[in-house]
Formats: C-alpha cells, sequence, structure tokens
C-alpha cells in the first residue's frame, strides 16, 4: 500500500517528467531533469530550479529505495506497473528503449539470415554474407570456421544494434537491441537455453513450407519454462510451396497458443514483393539492391483488398478472446483503432497468451525491417518483466527484482567464453548498475571479485563500455566463475535460479594419440565443460578411460573436431558407451552377516530387511523401519551410505541402478567388532546378493525422435525405424513431406543419421530427446551382461 499511495502523490510529476525527458534528449542526462523541471515550476531563478531538481531526486531516490523494500518484504503486492510508475523519468526513457531479444528457430530456418539483416539494416555492418562462407567471409554471427563450413550454429553468438523507427505521429524513435542468435539443432540446446534465461522476448521463425517442425516445439517449451512472450516470423515466403497460413494454424494448435496474423504477403513464392501491414491497412514493399528502402502506400493490391480485410477481422476477434478493452468494443460492434489494437497486442504478448505472425523472407531481403519495428512495438523492456531471486538471508525466501540503475546490483553470469584475454563471462544486470573497477560479490562462493574490463560483444568482436545499466547484457574479462553464478554489491544475499540443463545422452571414450598432447588436452577439457554445461568427462574407475558425455553423436564431433583444430590435438575415439540402467523386478528378503576375525578387534553386522522394485523408475530409496534399539542411528546411516555407493554401480553391467527401494527393520551387533565401516561394508554385500536374485534387469534409454522427409521417402523411413525395433507413435503428412514421432532405442540409433540421408537423398532431418528408461530386449541384456562379465575377466 505504500507504493500506491506513493504512485498517486507522484502521478502528475511522472507524467510531466516523462515528456519533458523525451523531448529534450533520448541521452539520460541531468539536462532532461532540468527541462521538466523549468515546464513544472514557476520559478526562474536558476539556483531555486537546482533545488527543485535535487528535490525531485531525492522523491525519486526514496521511492526507488521504498520499491526495493516491498520487493524484499512482500514481493506478491509489487506489480510490474508499480515499479514502472516509480522510475526515474530519465531512467524510463533509456529502459522503455531497451529490447533484449533471441533469434530461435528449428535447423535451416533462416536464423542466422534474418540476424545478418537486422544487423545490415540497423547499420552494424556494411554488407551482408551468406552462411556455410560462400564468399569466403560468411555470416557474422557464425564467427567460428566449423560453423562457416557446416552452415550450422554451433554456439549462441550475442550483438547489439540501434533501430530507428517512426512512431504514429512520424516521429523517428530510437530503440537499443541487444540480439543473442542460436543454434537450431537439438545437440546445442543448451545455448538456447541459456539465451532465453536471461532474455525478455523472442523472434520463433518458422519457415512458409514446413511450418512447425520438431525443433521449433522444443523451442515452444523452452519459451514456455522460462515465461518468454515471441513474435512469429513466418520465414521464406519467395520458396515454392509456401504457405504461411498453415504456420499460423499449426501456432494455434500444435504450439497451442494463440496466434494472428498482422501481416498479409503480397505474391508468393518468385513474385513475393512485400506484405500488407493489417493494423493500418497499408502496402510495405522491400525496394533497392538489398531490401534497404521501404516504400509505404494505402493502396493496397485490388486482388488482396477482400483477403486483408477477412485477416483483420481473424486479428480483432482473436484478440477479443483474449483482451478485456477489445472484447468489449467487439461486443458494442465498434471498431477499434490502431492504437486500440496495438495496445492490445502488446498487452496479449507480454502476458503469454497471444503471438503476432509476421511475414518475410531473410535470403530475398524482403520486409525484415517491419519485423524490428514489431519488436520495438510489441515485445517488453526489462521494466515490464517480472525477474525473481531468492534471498539466502532469509531462507531462500522469494524476492522480486527491480530494474533501477540507482539500487544495490544483481547480476547473472549465464555463459562463459575462452578467449585470446582470458575468461569471458557474459552477464545480464537485472538490477543496479556495474562498473569498471568495481567489486562484486559471487553469491555462490562468496568471493569478492573487482570487474576489471566490460564489453559489448559483436559476435567475436568486442568494444569497451565504462558502466552498464539496468536491464543491458554485457561481457566482462577477469572474472573467475561458473555458468549459472549470480553476483551482488555484496549489500544484497540474492542469488538467482540457474537455467535448465538437460541430462547428456551419449558417451564417447577419447584419448590422445601422442602423450606429448596430454597437457593441450586436459586444458582443452576443462575449457569445454566450463563453457557447456551439457558436455561432461569423467574417468571411469575400472578402465581408467577418458569419457566425454554429450547431447548427441553431432555435439561430441564438434568437440573432437575443435581439439584438432584450435589444440591441435588428434584423439582416438571408442564406441559411443549408452548410458544404461539396471533394476531389479521383485521383492527379496535378506538377512545378511558379516564376520572377520583377524586378531584383536574384527568386523561384526547383522542386517535383515528386504529390497523390491520402486513405484517409479527414475529414484531410489532407502529406509529404516527398526523398533528398538538393535541398530543404533550412527549404523543406521552407515547403512545408507553404503545403499548409496552401491546403486552409483550396479552388479549386473557396471552402470548406475534406478528404481529400486531397500528397507532395514532389524539387525544386530557386537559390543567390540562392531563399526559404522563394518555396516556400510555389510550393506553393500547384502545389496549385491539380494540384486541378483531380485531378477536383476538392464535398462536402456528410450528417445523421443521426430524425423521429417520427403513423401516418397516415407516407405523406406519408416523400413529403417522398424528394423530398430522404434514404436511409431504418430505420423503426419504434408503436401509434400511427412512427419514421423517415434520412440527408439538409443543404441540402435548410433549411425542412423547417414543412413537416413542416403535414404532421402540427403532431404531427410531427424532429432533426439531422452525420453525415458525401459527394459531392455532379452536377447540384448544377455550380450551386454557377456560383455561385461568378459571384460571383468580380462582385467582380472
Amino acid at each position: 500500500m505504500r507504493v500506491q499511495s506513493l504512485i498517486r502523490a507522484q502521478s502528475l510529476a511522472t507524467s510531466s517528467l516523462r515528456t519533458a525527458a523525451r523531448t529534450a534528449s533520448r541521452t539520460p542526462s541531468r539536462c532532461a531533469l532540468s527541462t521538466a523541471a523549468a515546464s513544472r515550476t514557476p520559478f526562474t531563478n536558476g539556483l531555486k530550479t537546482d533545488t527543485w531538481i535535487n528535490n525531485q531526486q531525492k522523491r525519486w531516490q526514496s521511492a526507488a529505495a521504498q520499491v526495493l523494500a516491498q520487493a524484499k518484504d512482500d514481493p506478491s503486492t509489487l506489480s510490474q506497473d508499480d515499479i514502472v510508475a516509480n522510475l526515474d523519468p530519465v531512467e524510463w526513457e533509456r529502459l522503455s528503449r531497451v529490447r533484449n531479444i533471441g533469434i530461435a528457430a528449428h535447423i535451416d530456418s533462416g536464423k542466422t539470415t534474418v540476424t545478418e539483416r537486422v544487423l545490415f539494416y540497423t547499420g552494424r555492418i556494411n554488407a551482408i554474407h551468406e552462411v556455410r562462407g560462400k564468399d569466403a567471409v560468411g555470416a557474422k554471427m557464425d564467427s567460428m570456421d566449423l560453423e562457416r563450413e557446416k552452415g550450422i550454429t554451433i554456439q549462441s553468438a550475442a550483438t547489439f544494434c540501434d533501430w530507428v523507427k517512426k512512431d504514429d505521429e512520424g516521429k523517428d524513435e530510437k530503440y537499443h537491441i541487444n540480439l543473442i542468435d542460436t543454434p537450431g539443432h537439438i545437440d546445442f540446446t543448451i545455448e538456447v537455453e541459456r539465451a532465453l534465461r536471461v532474455l525478455d522476448g523472442a523472434v520463433m521463425i518458422l519457415c512458409a513450407v514446413s511450418g512447425v517442425q520438431s525443433q521449433t516445439i522444443t523451442v515452444d517449451r523452452q519459451m514456455k519454462r522460462y515465461n518468454i512472450p515471441r513474435l512469429s516470423f513466418v520465414n521464406k515466403m519467395d520458396r515454392m510451396g509456401a504457405n504461411p497460413w498453415k504456420a499460423v494454424e499449426q501456432i494455434n494448435k500444435k504450439l497451442r497458443i494463440a496466434a494472428a496474423a498482422i501481416q498479409v504477403p503480397i505474391g508468393r513464392e518468385d513474385d513475393f514483393l512485400g506484405v500488407v501491414d493489417l493494423i493500418k491497412m497499408q502496402a510495405i514493399y522491400s525496394e533497392g539492391e538489398k531490401g534497404e528502402t521501404i516504400r509505404v502506400t494505402d493502396e493496397i493490391p485490388a486482388d488482396l483488398v477482400d483477403l486483408c480485410k477477412e485477416k483483420r477481422a481473424t486479428l480483432i476477434e482473436t484478440l477479443a478472446d483474449l483482451d478485456d478493452e477489445i472484447a468489449e468494443i467487439f461486443l458494442m460492434e465498434e471498431t477499434p483503432t490502431i492504437p486500440q489494437i496495438k495496445a492490445a497486442i502488446r498487452r496479449a504478448t507480454i502476458s503469454l497468451k497471444f503471438t503476432p505472425v509476421l511475414m518475410g523472407s531473410a535470403l530475398a531481403d524482403k520486409s525484415v525491417q517491419p519485423m524490428l519495428d514489431a519488436v520495438c512495438d510489441y515485445l517488453p523492456n526489462p521494466s515490464e518483466v517480472e525477474n525473481m531471486a531468492l534471498d539466502k538471508k532469509r531462507a531462500e525466501a522469494p524476492v522480486k527484482l527491480v530494474s533501477y540503475n540507482s539500487l544495490p546490483f544483481v547480476g547473472l553470469a549465464f555463459k562463459l567464453e575462452e578467449s585470446n584475454f582470458g575468461q569471458l563471462t557474459y552477464i545480464r544486470v537485472y538490477q543496479g548498475t556495474l562498473r569498471k573497477g568495481m567489486n562484486v560479490f559471487n553469491a555462490r562462493s562468496d568471493k569478492k571479485v573487482k570487474i576489471p574490463k566490460i564489453v559489448r560483444m559483436h559476435s567475436n568482436d568486442m568494444e569497451e563500455v565504462q558502466e552498464i545499466g539496468a536491464g543491458e547484457i554485457c561481457a566482462v574479462f577477469g572474472v573467475d566463475c561458473a555458468s549459472g553464478d549470480t553476483f551482488t554489491d555484496g549489500g544484497l544475499g540474492y542469488t538467482m535460479t540457474s537455467m535448465f540443463v538437460p541430462e547428456p545422452v551419449i558417451s564417447l571414450s577419447i584419448k590422445p594419440k601422442h602423450t606429448k598432447d596430454t597437457p593441450n588436452f586436459s586444458k582443452a577439457m576443462n575449457r569445454f565443460t566450463r563453457e557447456d554445461p551439457t558436455f561432461r568427462i569423467h574417468v571411469d574407475p575400472e578402465s581408467q578411460e577418458t569419457v566425454i558425455s554429450g547431447m548427441g553423436e553431432l555435439h561430441l564431433d564438434i568437440y573432437v573436431e575443435r581439439l584438432r583444430r584450435e589444440y591441435r590435438v588428434d584423439c582416438e575415439t571408442g564406441q559411443p558407451q549408452v548410458a544404461y540402467r539396471e533394476t531389479l523386478t521383485k521383492r527379496v528378503n535378506f538377512d545378511h552377516t558379516l564376520k572377520k576375525q583377524s586378531g584383536g578387534s574384527g568386523d561384526f553386522a547383522r542386517i535383515i530387511g528386504w529390497m523390491e522394485p520402486s513405484e517409479a523408475l527414475t529414484d531410489n530409496k532407502f529406509e529404516t523401519q527398526v523398533t528398538g534399539d538393535n541398530l543404533s542411528e550412527k549404523f543406521l546411516y552407515a547403512c545408507e551410505k553404503g545403499f548409496n555407493q552401491s546403486i552409483v554401480k550396479g552388479p549386473l553391467l557396471g552402470h548406475r541402478v534406478l528404481g529400486t527401494t531397500m528397507v532395514i527393520n532389524d539387525g544386530a551387533t557386537h559390543a567390540v567388532d562392531s563399526s559404522e565401516m563394518a555396516f556400510k561394508n555389510a550393506t553393500a554385500q547384502a545389496f549385491r546378493k539380494a540384486f541378483a536374485q531380485g531378477a536383476p534387469q538392464v535398462l536402456e534409454p528410450l528417445m523421443k525422435t521426430t524425423i521429417t522427409a520427403p513423401s516418397e521417402s516415407q516407405g523406406s523411413v519408416i523400413g529403417l525405424l522398424n528394423k530398430r525395433n522404434a514404436v511409431i507413435i504418430d505420423t503426419e503428412v504434408g503436401p509434400e513431406d511427412f512427419t514421423v514421432y517415434a520412440d527408439c532405442s538409443l543404441n540402435s540409433m548410433f549411425g542412423f543419421s547417414s543412413l537416413l540421408r542416403a535414404s532421402t537423398q540427403g532431404k531427410g532431418e531427424f532429432s533426439m530427446e531422452f525420453s525415458h528408461y525401459s527394459p531392455a530386449p532379452p536377447q540384448l541384456q544377455k550380450e551386454l551382461v557377456a560383455k561385461y562379465e568378459k571384460e571383468r575377466k580380462d582385467k582380472d
């Protein structure tokens, strides 16, 4: 309530100051406040004016302090509107012109091509270059040689640009856009996860021919996980078979989010010339050699007038279902004005109920600029997005972060890179200001770190800056931290939740060919694991092999290739190891005694209980149901340690145990010989013995597999899946291609990509994502157990 009363008291001052700030300058400075003061105060004396300005500044600082207190004490009652209303007008002017967006989509939908056009039209680059490095230069955002050779994005790349758009009155408005281009391949999904974790909005790109594809659904799920508002851009309108209305329908049905087109294409395929803006009912043509000239006319092509009226009515009807203001106008059978429609689209988009659909062709240099205008019009600025943290000083109670420069600093390190100058750490500033030379505290390690250098990233280029305000993204040098660490000024005990990190699904044994390369190999592995949380490395304790794990074959192949190119280390790799699991299938009672006597005090431990399958295959449980004082707490704790140690390496294959419950309900001790170590060893022995009697079973990972290929290849693709005993869940047949959804064993999918390309003339593509564990076929289980036994005998 304190903040609400403060808002009412200062609403008039807010309005006047903001108006003056807009007209005075786009750059935050004292002159904006001075102009506002002159417009509000009757005094002409400079001293009195300065006094009034100082008083106003103190009021805003007081308001900021009260907002911070409420954000900490009772965040549920503090709305984003309250936060915006108490912003210093100069600060509001800056924040309202900032957009943090990501470009995300399925593989080969044109993400990097769109980003290249955005950079060209905003003046960040002077020439357009294509992906795959065909012109020996390559796209700006694909800075790695591997990316340019393969024509795919491997690492997300950050940049920033300024876009000048015309407002409704024809005046220029300059917006600052921080942009991250993300990979489309499922193997590099962590790059999308950590980008979306720190962004305020996104542009989801769809192919006008294929519409919603497998990775589009994955990206949609990631956007919903982080509550990211999105625009949808239907790209490749110049391709044969382009059908944007199919894409709009699939967004509604497959992604289950309300969508409506705000543009209608003028022509399709080779005749694609531009779009009709359904809100203003104007035709927008892209002209010039690279589409840099935008021509806007009120004259809509005659053959599109009826279609435009129909689609505009559909847009208003869709908004009426989502927005109260438009619903009221719609029920009164009135026509909403242009500002009302734009405001409703913005409200519905930010509240995650709606996605406006735009159309264009990045490769043909058409209709990218209207998409940039839509980013400014409909995606939120940093002050309009709710960001939460946890207060470690108050048992991790949730607190709301407030994007004011004057408040204590809070930032999140979301990505690490190794550069020529040391570790480069990407940071999103959520609250306060980050300055060069400032001391910050790592919330995880409680270590104080000095910020020696702050840069803004432009792909692999950088521009040094002295400070970064709330809501911005930057990179810093010389900060030792891990991905996902929170930094504060030391006064606040805040920590932020990190991004979701999927578990790796494929492993590979690896070693350098030459012993002399071992130091470089270790340096590379250390760097890769710091940069990529989905890339794991461990040494197998039995075989002493170095094993790397990742999200797929391509993921690991890229790192092996980077070892060779960047560190000049040639490696030998072994057959990828599937992460099998072990479980038992029936209940087994046990009564196990460990008894050793070797002169002096020996070992004695007796435990009684049973083992049984858990209700879910995802967890293991240890329970004690001991009555009386036969076993003390310390011995039961030792039993639990023995159980936890046993499930790490199962008796069948040496893989982790899943879905097993162990219950101890009785036991016996010896006054002299019993010890915690004896009970720990007794539990491990009882586990192995009971597990062998419980009809043990090998579990194999099943992958949620999505295959898209031309319709004429459907028979051969289904045949490939049947050979691998895949369970086909669903099939969708389109005019040109078809999509199969199936659950496949990971073990059977090695080498599948080359077979798929061969059977579809290189046109087929597939993606895999871990689904669940399932019992392995009996024959495979026999082979795996026999192989494991043979390896143990050979070792002995």
